[in-house]
């Protein structure tokens, strides 16, 4: 191919798929035991740090834990326990 676009009379070709992903929310959780985590709460407060370990109710252990409001560092614990109930999501701090 030298870059120059196809004519208007042949079809482009289709963009490639989104790359697919793959295992359940389960497998995520167990991937990133260990590793540092963003979890932010209902009332919008995230709490950054190395997830220690969670149950089925959604109850959080983390580690070097930061409390961010608003984006900004309010708190730092060593460690820090999250009711389930008041989690809105995990998200991987850093790539998997």
């Amino acid at each position: 191919m030298d870059g120059t676009p196809p004519p208007p009379n042949e079809p482009t070709p289709p963009p490639p798929p989104p790359p697919a992903t793959s295992g359940s929310p389960t497998d995520f959780l167990k991937g990133v035991v260990g590793k540092h985590v963003v979890v932010r709460l209902t009332s919008g407060v995230d709490y950054r740090g190395v997830l220690s370990c969670l149950d089925g109710y959604m109850n959080i252990a983390l580690e070097q834990t930061e409390e961010h409001v608003n984006g900004t560092v309010t708190n730092r614990y060593g460690d820090a326990f999250i009711r389930g109930n008041n989690v809105l999501y995990i998200s991987a701090a850093e790539a998997l």
